[in-house]
């Protein structure tokens, strides 16, 4: 059985920027002592011949194939959406003086 001492307990919550009152250190000392208790009852089952379960409702991902979609269009034709070209560019208005 893991003995959690009270300083083992002021260690973890200066380790966690807490500050803890006297009430609180007692009460988290018996509380983490009851879950390391536990955690040693889980770690003494023999799971040696079992399979993880990774799901138990038996769902599964239902995904859709992918499809490639072709957007490319050329520059000429997206040209002709600009307001003003000047050749092979979009004409603007001077940004700088």
């Amino acid at each position: 059985m893991a003995n959690l001492s009270r300083d083992d307990v002021l260690k973890l919550a200066r380790l966690a920027r807490l500050r803890l009152s006297e009430a609180e250190t007692d009460q988290f000392t018996q509380e983490i002592q009851e879950i390391l208790t536990y955690v040693e009852q889980l770690n003494a089952v023999d799971t040696a011949g079992l399979q993880p379960t990774y799901q138990v409702t038996g769902l599964t991902n239902v995904t859709r194939t992918d499809k490639a979609i072709d957007y490319t269009a050329k520059p000429t034709e997206l040209l002709t959406n600009a307001p003003a070209t000047e050749g092979a560019h979009i004409k603007v208005k001077r940004m700088l003086a």
